[in-house]
């Protein structure tokens, strides 16, 4: 009888384990989104955007319990051609620089948040992992979730990195005089709409 209990509770853990049926809230990108890159040089600073960005993709964020950070599922994919620095000769040495050719997307995929998003607006933190030149890091962001809307969110993530952190050389110019510092700036900018709550 003993034996026969002890088999009965290690299949139940074996199903509790693998039969996740945690509730989940669905987000959709509703509209256009956007990525900047803020930079600067021992000379100047400067900018790069992706604008209008916008596939209908779901976000998914799943809590099992008050005390967890949430599951975040659903990534950006970006085309690192469509980066514009205001330049053309600047944007050319951007895509470059992030291996375009080689290496068309940055993808950013998100992993959690520290709490889940109320449409009042608030800040948290949360972990995604950057893909970009076929190099994958993962890195705490600061989020602002302001209210956009009925049942709708804009998203707003800041962080800085690094070209290192990517094993990518900050480009150079006029035979090394003009430098990039190695830190950039990225913000990123959700627009997404409730469509199935928790």
């Amino acid at each position: 009888m003993r034996l026969l209990k002890l088999f009965i509770f290690l299949v139940w853990m074996l199903v509790t384990a693998f039969n996740d049926k945690a509730p989940a809230s669905k987000w959709v990108i509703y509209k256009a989104c956007s990525l900047k890159v803020n930079g600067s040089t021992n000379v100047n600073k400067f900018d790069c955007v992706i604008n209008n960005y916008y596939k209908p993709d779901t976000l998914s964020f799943v809590q099992y319990n008050q005390q967890d950070a949430v599951k975040m599922i659903g990534a950006m994919k970006l085309d690192i051609n469509s980066f514009d620095c205001h330049n053309p000769m600047m944007t050319a040495d951007l895509r470059k620089t992030l291996k375009a050719k080689q290496f068309p997307k940055l993808v950013i995929k998100f992993i959690t948040l520290s709490k889940y998003p109320q449409l009042k607006g608030q800040q948290v933190t949360g972990w995604v992992q950057i893909d970009l030149a076929g190099v994958s890091k993962k890195f705490q962001v600061d989020y602002q979730l302001i209210p956009s809307g009925a049942n709708a969110l804009q998203l707003k993530g800041l962080k800085q990195i690094k070209f290192s952190d990517f094993n990518i050389e900050p480009p150079r110019k006029i035979g090394g005089m003009i430098k990039t510092d190695d830190e950039l700036d990225i913000e990123f900018n959700l627009h997404i709409k409730i469509i199935k709550d928790l």
